[in-house]
């Protein structure tokens, strides 16, 4: 049920310039709400969440060729603050 809601941390050099914040983003599932992510992440790594900011990414409308437009899945990406001192050691790099 955890890795139903949690789907993957978010690569990239500003989710990590975040995390030396104490702030760890995370995919998570289109109907995820803010208590369930807050509940998922606290099972899953043992740690006390202060506060979740959700964002809604709409898929953006692609063409294929001249003719064919496809449109890419919407995404939903969760920011989450641990409280002071606290930190995701699977999600740190050294």
């Amino acid at each position: 049920m955890i890795y139903d809601i949690l789907r993957q941390p978010v690569i990239s050099e500003k989710s990590f310039a975040k995390a030396e914040e104490g702030k760890y983003v995370f995919w998570v599932s289109t109907d995820a709400n803010k208590i369930t992510v807050k509940e998922a992440v606290e099972k899953a790594f043992k740690v006390d969440v202060r506060n979740v900011n959700i964002l809604n990414l709409k898929g953006k409308v692609k063409s294929f060729g001249r003719k064919s437009v496809g449109k890419r899945k919407d995404r939903k990406k969760a920011i989450v603050t641990l409280k002071k001192g606290q930190e995701i050691k699977e999600l740190k790099i050294s």
